[in-house]
């Protein structure tokens, strides 16, 4: 597909609106603002392809998809992304009993200290987003209440 077609600007759209909704639009406006032209190139196959196709993909629930981002970036050992995907998944609606179930998946079927890590971002995230805001209530229930 060429920059000219319809179907990769409607990607590309799309994926910067959910990119935005999941991620946060401070988060993407500064990502975005990439000074380098090898960062804009960069930036916008990351918005095309995984936020415009496969975030907007309906087989899977974004809480789903952010369960899934979650167990891969943890077992990949991928801590900058798993903290930026954890902010994502409250926004999504996990609470931090499900994210804190999911560590516990993480270290059976990855290893301990891949739980470990994990554990460490979890923490230090839910933490620091409750003292920013008062956002996500450490404790809170599989309620639906954040």
């Amino acid at each position: 597909m060429s920059d000219g077609d319809g179907a990769v600007n409607d990607a590309l759209e799309r994926g910067l609106a959910v990119r935005r909704e999941v991620l946060g639009a401070e988060y993407v406006d500064r990502s975005l603002a990439a000074p380098h032209e090898l960062d804009a190139a960069f930036q916008r196959y990351v918005t095309e392809h995984c936020w415009g196709l496969a975030w907007t993909d309906d087989r899977l629930s974004r809480r789903e998809r952010s369960i899934a981002t979650l167990a891969i970036t943890a077992v990949l050992g991928r801590m900058e992304e798993f903290r930026l995907h954890l902010r994502g998944a409250v926004r999504n609606g996990l609470t931090a009993d499900e994210l804190a179930a999911l560590v516990v998946q993480i270290g059976v079927y990855a290893g301990v200290p891949a739980a470990v890590s994990s554990q460490r971002a979890l923490r230090e995230t839910l933490l620091s987003e409750e003292a920013a805001d008062g956002s996500v209530a450490v404790g809170a229930g599989s309620s639906g209440e954040a």
